[in-house]
């Protein structure tokens, strides 16, 4: 696939480990890739990781510099840096905000920022609430012009019944079908 593409990522720091593969993937596969993270990915340690060897390995496969800040995210859409953009993981307070128009990190500024320019946003959710809480949220993005939903389902239903994460696998079929204007199915797995 030749495009560009942002490639966003929220603080569902657990399934850091499951994403970065599939940027890999997808630079492999011709796409060039504009990383992009939120405050807390690029600047929490957790259990999960370290932040600056997350923030190393990423800008290492897509041999830039990843955008981090407001200033940063903000001429996606006005110089028309990318063609699509995903958001993976995308957590249940990024949800929120897309939903109710908030732009107030770089995730959420660049969304809005390409979709200034009628460009697709592929949304990877990763959330132990989406069942619950964040159900209308998702709800409202799925009616969303321009907006595709990677397949997701519940990812432990018997000790976490609201929690739902996206298939990550299905990240490059998701675009390549959002960048034609076509939801991959079923969304739910």
């Amino acid at each position: 696939m030749s495009i560009t593409a942002g490639f966003a990522m929220c603080g569902s720091f657990c399934t850091f480990k499951k994403v970065i593969p599939q940027i890999e993937g997808l630079v492999k596969s011709g796409v060039s890739i504009v990383p992009i993270m939120s405050y807390n990915a690029y600047g929490t340690d957790t259990r999960f990781g370290r932040a600056k060897e997350f923030i190393d390995e990423i800008e290492e496969i897509c041999g830039r510099e990843i955008i981090h800040t407001l200033n940063g995210a903000e001429p996606i859409g006005p110089k028309r840096l990318i063609d699509a953009l995903i958001i993976a993981p995308c957590t249940g307070n990024t949800l929120a905000k897309l939903a109710l128009g908030i732009a107030d990190t770089p995730v959420t500024l660049g969304a809005k920022s390409n979709l200034r320019n009628g460009n697709p946003v592929i949304i990877a959710v990763s959330t132990n609430d989406a069942l619950g809480c964040a159900a209308k949220n998702i709800g409202l993005l799925m009616n969303g012009k321009n907006i595709y939903f990677v397949p997701f389902s519940q990812d432990d239903f018997i000790n976490k019944p609201t929690s739902i994460v996206a298939d990550f696998s299905k990240i490059g079929a998701t675009l390549e079908n959002a960048v034609k204007g076509k939801q991959i199915q079923p969304v739910i797995c």
